[in-house]
């Protein structure tokens, strides 16, 4: 498997897209072990997708498009403006709140930081804010958005770990708060420093915001929605997917009744691009993870760390530092197929929890779209606000940060991950 990583890094290096480096440097396994029928290699991009619990990737992304189109996110800007427009660095913080509310109905980091860039981006570099550290608010903390479920990260990774998805989509809320509140609370220091006004003058009343939450509330029940049917048994994680779709046309077409069939068309091929490049990815990792067990890399890789150190906080501290350099080259769905099934056997060997590690897993690489040199959330954001990618790494150093805290807050007290899962599965 040794050269199998290396020509695939040599392909990433030269520029192929990620799948088909993926693609033939897993091919690359099977010409080192001749023994083995070349058939296989045309087999296991079918066999890999036909795996039952991924069929929610797919309906969720189409679900979080049918949403954005439905009428939804104006509703959702005008509550996190309500709740925080009047706190100092107001649009900052409208952002963040924004990002969480966006988590139920998207799921996708990278559209959240896409659609804030065009929505508030403007109105924040027109108020003051430097476009280094707009563009930072907006990329990083669409790391929320896929974080609070659903989030495909955490389908894929729970998929092929087989890990609890109803456990990790509920630790997902209490991780997805917690990055919250430490990015309201860098964006208010920051705010202070820089001098950033409120984008109001006074705070929303209780009348006013109930008022708010009313015509949002359909993508507020959502999340709940979702955690509950998969708890009491009324659908599985893949079926609920299925759920997700036929509620977003419900509420596009008879609660708001703004999603059209001109938009629904629309909306429809850009999933198909969207499922596309994803699934593609995801067939791909088939022939590359199949020389995995075979190898025994999970055992080889623990016998190695074992030898280095016995102490389970700096294991993962140095898994997660391996997880941000890999999310500095590749998109964060590979990272999650191609090492769960060999970081997973390391962690569990050392009473790490599954579902703790799974979402520091899918912080941390979601992060790689915020940062240099491939993040596709930073390029898209810096791209629609015009903003040089000098500011932007100057001033993103803070919001990497705040999710380095975060990992370890996870590593140090994992019962704050685990309380709501605890809670509801026992």
């Amino acid at each position: 498997m040794v050269i199998v990583f290396i020509v695939f890094l040599i392909l990433l290096f030269i520029g192929l897209p990620v799948g088909f480096s993926v693609l033939v440097a897993g091919a690359a396994f099977f010409l080192q072990n001749p023994e083995i029928p070349r058939t296989t290699i045309a087999q296991l991009p079918i066999t890999q997708t036909q795996n039952v619990t991924l069929l929610a990737v797919p309906l969720f992304i189409f679900a979080g498009n049918l949403m954005n189109a439905s009428g939804i996110t104006e509703r959702l800007i005008k509550l996190s403006i309500a709740l925080t427009g009047h706190m100092r660095g107001g649009l900052a913080q409208v952002s963040v709140v924004l990002s969480t509310l966006m988590g139920g109905v998207s799921g996708s980091a990278n559209a959240d930081a896409a659609m804030e860039a065009r929505v508030l981006g403007p109105d924040m570099i027109k108020s003051g804010y430097p476009k280094g550290y707009t563009s930072c608010v907006i990329a990083f903390t669409a790391i929320i958005t896929a974080t609070i479920p659903p989030g495909v990260g955490m389908i894929m990774y729970g998929t092929v770990g087989n890990v609890s998805i109803g456990r990790l989509f509920t630790a997902g809320f209490s991780v997805g708060i917690m990055i919250m509140i430490l990015y309201m609370i860098l964006v208010a220091i920051t705010s202070r420093i820089g001098g950033f006004k409120p984008l109001r003058e006074e705070r929303a009343g209780f009348r006013e915001i109930f008022s708010v939450m009313k015509e949002t509330i359909w993508a507020l029940i959502f999340p709940i929605l979702l955690l509950v049917g998969i708890r009491l048994g009324l659908y599985t994680p893949s079926e609920v997917g299925s759920f997700a779709c036929v509620y977003a046309l419900f509420v596009g077409f008879v609660i708001y009744r703004e999603l059209t069939f001109k938009k629904l068309v629309k909306t429809i091929k850009r999933s198909v691009v969207d499922i596309g490049a994803i699934m593609f990815m995801i067939s791909m990792s088939g022939v590359f993870g199949y020389g995995i067990p075979i190898d025994r890399l999970p055992q080889k890789v623990t016998v190695l760390i074992s030898g280095m150190t016995n102490s389970p906080f700096i294991i993962m501290i140095m898994i997660v530092i391996f997880l941000m350099i890999a999310g500095m080259f590749m998109e964060g769905s590979i990272i999650i197929l191609l090492t769960t099934p060999i970081l997973l056997p390391l962690i569990r060997s050392f009473g790490i929890d599954p579902v703790v590690f799974g979402l520091i897993m899918c912080v941390v690489v979601t992060m790689g779209n915020m940062t240099p040199p491939v993040g596709l959330a930073m390029y898209t954001v810096c791209g629609i606000l015009d903003c040089p990618l000098e500011e932007y790494i100057k001033a993103c150093l803070p919001f990497v940060a705040v999710v380095i805290a975060a990992a370890i807050i996870m590593i140090l007290f994992p019962q704050l991950v685990l309380f709501l899962p605890n809670l509801l599965y026992g």
